[in-house]
Order: C-alpha cells, then sequence, then structure tokens
C-alpha cells in the first residue's frame, strides 16, 4: 500500500514534537535547569541528626541541590577521603583527624571549629546497673561499650579514664559513637560512653548520667571542603551555612557548645 506523502508529512510532525518532550522529561532531575546537583558532605556519626536538618534547610535555599550525606566515626571518614572517596565536605568529631587531610594537603580552605561536644554515660532505660558515676564503669561484671581509641569519642573516653585513674575493662569497642548508643538501646550493654548530645536524640530510649569531671575533656569539631571537589564553590558555602545562624542554632537546640 502506497502512502500519501502529505498525510506521513502531517503524521510526523505530530509525532517528532511528542517525542522530543518525552525525552526531555526523562532527563529532568529537578531545579534550575532540569537538573539536580549532589553535594556530598561526610560527617562524624554524632551530627547524623543535625547535620540531616542542616542539610534540608541548605537544600531549601538552593534550587536544584541535593546534600548527600556519609556519616561514620571520623578515622574511617578520613581513611575513605584519603582512598579517593568523592567527598566535598568533611567535618569531623575532634581536631586529630581533621589534621590528617590537612597535612595530606586534602582540605580546600583551612578548617574551621563549629561546634564542641562532652561525654555523658548512657544507660538502659532503668538503668539496671545502678551507674552513677564515671568511676562506675569499671564495676566488676559491667557490660560496658565504648568507641575504639582511634575514635574521637573513644579518644576522649581515654583521657578522662586516665585523668580519673580509672580502668576500663569494655566488652566491646566500636568504630562509631552511633555503634555504642545502638549497643544500650538494644540491651547488649549495662552502659556506654557517647556523647550528651546523642543522648539528647536518643529520648526516653536511654537513661543519661552526667558526671561533674566532663567538662575538662571537651572535643571541638572542625570543617572545611574538600580538596579537588567538583562542586567546590557549593561545599563553601556549606561550610558558611553550618557556621552561620541557621547552622548555629539547630546544632545548639541539639545540645552542642559553641566553638
Amino acid at each position: 500500500m502506497k502512502l500519501n506523502p502529505l498525510v506521513l508529512s502531517a503524521a510526523l510532525a505530530l509525532v517528532l514534537p511528542l517525542a522530543a518532550c518525552g525525552s526531555d522529561s526523562e532527563s529532568d532531575g529537578g531545579g534550575a535547569g532540569g537538573r539536580t546537583t549532589t553535594l556530598t558532605v561526610y560527617a562524624a556519626a554524632s551530627l547524623t541528626s543535625t547535620f540531616e536538618e542542616i542539610g534540608k534547610k541548605f537544600e531549601a535555599e538552593h534550587d536544584g541541590v541535593k546534600v548527600e550525606f556519609s556519616f561514620g566515626g571520623s578515622s574511617d571518614l578520613v581513611t575513605q577521603i584519603q582512598e579517593g572517596a568523592p567527598a566535598a565536605v568533611f567535618a569531623s568529631a575532634d581536631t586529630k583527624n581533621m589534621d590528617k587531610l590537612v597535612d595530606d594537603d586534602l582540605t580546600g580552605a583551612d578548617p574551621q571549629d563549629f561546634a564542641t561536644n562532652t561525654l555523658e554515660i548512657a544507660t538502659p532505660p532503668d538503668n539496671p546497673a545502678g551507674v552513677a558515676s564515671f568511676q562506675d564503669l569499671a564495676k566488676k561484671g559491667l557490660q560496658l561499650v565504648i568507641c575504639a581509641p582511634e575514635v574521637p569519642c573513644g579518644a576522649a573516653t581515654q583521657t578522662m579514664a586516665t585523668n580519673l585513674g580509672v580502668t576500663l575493662k569494655p566488652v566491646s569497642e566500636e568504630q562509631s559513637v552511633t555503634d555504642v548508643l545502638a549497643k544500650v538501646t538494644s540491651g547488649e550493654a549495662d552502659a556506654g560512653v557517647v556523647y550528651v548530645t546523642d543522648v539528647t536524640a536518643a529520648g526516653d530510649a536511654v537513661t543519661g548520667v552526667t558526671f561533674p569531671e566532663s567538662g575538662d575533656v571537651v572535643n571541638t569539631y572542625p570543617i572545611a571542603p574538600v580538596k579537588g571537589s567538583d562542586e567546590s564553590d557549593l561545599a563553601g558555602e556549606f561550610v558558611d551555612f553550618v557556621l552561620g545562624d541557621t547552622g548555629q542554632k539547630v546544632l545548639q537546640d541539639a545540645g552542642f557548645g559553641q566553638p
């Protein structure tokens, strides 16, 4: 059957625009120009809830930007960045781990301190072991969980133990403070040493036990853009956002101290 050239032309004129529209909608990722820009932030596990909130507020002020986080122990995150992980921003729970990136010339700008944190003991809600002080963590038979010494929370715990002359014998040393908290909330531990902010975030899932010496060991949190990122300008904006009024309010509402 031979098609009328005029009919064929008319049909093509209708089909081609529709096909083009379909192609555009599939490639659109949202945001300005139909594209989404992803900013990858590596941050200490103790920053999880606060940085997720800060990330949402940052996205709300930056059309077409999606902030993706990788949370974990600061030492593990540093190792990943040193091995080429695509981080644009790094926020550490201590200066020691940030210094590793500085020494390797992996920061895109000088790190800036944005928060502080102190230790607190977390127990299951009924505090079955009756922990009332840091010294109680050395009691025989206590199922204690702490962070590994290379993790900022673990380093602070060891410093505190040394200062007080307490010998700790944990049943487990975890790679992040959130892992310690998980052991406590699941009932696998009688006590864990975490941060004040972790106890606050856990709510009724744990009981917090404060101790007067906690103010003697304070962790300072620095943040910096990572050198070589494709989103270096946006990374700098995120750092400024964390240091600004909005970011600082979120952090302080969660119990972090000012740097």
